[in-house]
């Protein structure tokens, strides 16, 4: 999809009030077809000015993508347990109406942070499946994933 981010508004931040996500990389290609138009943010604490964590927006959906989902999201060691995550999680939310319906979350049953984070995030469990053999997960010890879906209420087209 070379190109995906040419004539149109990109998020560069977006606040909460208690965490920005601020723009750092577009990526609208790469050369492996079955990923997709990338928007990477960093996650910056506003009271301390630091970047607390990273977090990404998958635009689009395939087959392969379905296991890894359209929103990622690491918060750094030392700022877990505030829910950064899922406020990152529902600012990225605000810029995927402008392109998508809804957004799929993944995670591994065995991480309970991340279940939390897309329970608050207002996601809803859509099922439990087996990792293909040929995913590149697998090479990650990742066999199994939880998947969430949040509907959005999507935006004119711009």
């Amino acid at each position: 999809m070379k190109g995906f981010f040419k004539n149109k508004r990109v998020v560069k931040r977006l606040t909460d009030g208690v965490i920005t996500i601020k723009l750092v990389h577009k990526n609208d290609y790469h050369r492996d077809p079955v990923w997709l138009p990338t928007l990477v943010y960093d996650i910056m604490h506003n009271e301390s000015k630091k970047i607390i964590g990273r977090c990404d927006l998958r635009i689009g959906m395939n087959a392969y993508m379905y296991y890894m989902g359209n929103i990622g999201y690491v918060i750094y060691y030392p700022y877990r347990g505030h829910r950064y995550a899922t406020r990152a999680t529902k600012l990225l939310f605000e810029i995927a109406k402008d392109y998508m319906d809804e957004c799929i979350i993944t995670c591994n049953p065995d991480n309970p942070a991340s279940i939390k984070t897309c329970e608050y995030a207002g996601c809803q469990l859509v099922e439990k499946v087996l990792v293909p053999d040929d995913h590149e997960l697998i090479l990650q010890d990742e066999y199994i994933k939880l998947i969430y879906k949040k509907i959005l209420n999507r935006k004119e087209a711009i």
